[in-house]
């Protein structure tokens, strides 16, 4: 469950919850990220589940993550999950992951937003029952983004870092063009590839589509599905057919809600409360 978040091939449902989201999502459902950051003095909140199938089955159900706006353009990001590994059975805390997203150049009418999102993993997941990778490792990309009209496109890449034993460090990179076709509904597709995560394992080239679907007021339903085209299989499936739903409180809200994957990518079924309340 080393890879448990560097979001491989993904099936991702989701339920969200926005406050004052007049911006158009960026990130969730989709493996590629964005730069925009959660306005300041704002947060957001995801329950979700992750499963990813090649030779073995890795989950994580459920997971939570919190995004909040410590400060203009600055964003802290934190996933706590509950891993398992089947055939085997394993099941409990997984692999935390802490990261700051900080958007340095701001989009313009010909100027795309620029942004560095890095994450650490701490191991806190249980590596000898397959729940964990056994070491810290980080992940360090940077995300552009430019929208124009209904149309929004974002990718970039970066580097995985990973000394674990077994395991060694890879590129990865995405990229994304999605269209708001309503109100309520947005479609987009993406391609990812990620480097060979250990010594024993290939490369994974990805194809994924999805969107998200406004059901009421500012309740949404996003999805995605994916499959590998290219080195190592990778297929999404859902763990069980349920949806979670998770459910927040908005106090005051203002500007533009920046919608959120970190999210980066597995393949899941997951509920997102998703509210961007003031913190103080």
């Amino acid at each position: 469950m080393s890879l448990a978040f560097t979001r491989f091939a993904r099936l991702l449902f989701a339920f969200t919850l926005l406050c004052s989201a007049t911006g158009a999502l960026a990130g969730p459902p989709f493996q590629t990220d964005d730069p925009e950051p959660v306005p300041y003095r704002h947060f957001e909140a995801y329950l979700f589940g992750t499963a990813d199938r090649s030779d073995v089955t890795t989950t994580a159900w459920p997971a939570f993550e919190f995004n909040a706006g410590f400060a203009p353009n600055l964003q802290f990001h934190i996933v706590v999950p509950v891993a398992g590994v089947s055939p085997d059975g394993s099941h409990g805390l997984g692999d935390i992951e802490l990261g700051i997203k900080y958007r340095f150049v701001e989009e313009t009418k010909v100027r795309p937003q620029i942004g560095a999102f890095p994450m650490l993993e701490l191991p806190t997941g249980n590596a000898s029952r397959g729940l964990g990778n056994g070491h810290l490792w980080a992940r360090l990309p940077i995300w552009l983004q430019k929208s124009n009209g209904p149309w929004t496109t974002y990718g970039g890449g970066g580097y995985v870092i990973n000394r674990a034993p077994g395991m060694k460090d890879a590129p990865f990179a995405g990229w994304l063009l999605q269209r708001q076709l309503s109100n309520r509904l947005t479609l987009g597709g993406e391609v990812f590839h990620q480097g060979a995560p250990s010594i024993d394992s290939r490369g994974s080239t990805l194809l994924d589509a999805g969107g998200y679907y406004t059901l009421r007021g500012t309740l949404s339903l996003l999805f995605m599905g994916g499959h590998s085209v290219a080195g190592e299989h990778h297929t999404g499936q859902l763990p069980r057919p349920v949806l979670h739903v998770g459910h927040a409180r908005c106090t005051e809200c203002f500007g533009s809600v920046a919608g959120r994957r970190s999210a980066d990518s597995l393949s899941g079924l997951a509920a997102s409360p998703v509210a961007s309340p003031v913190l103080g």
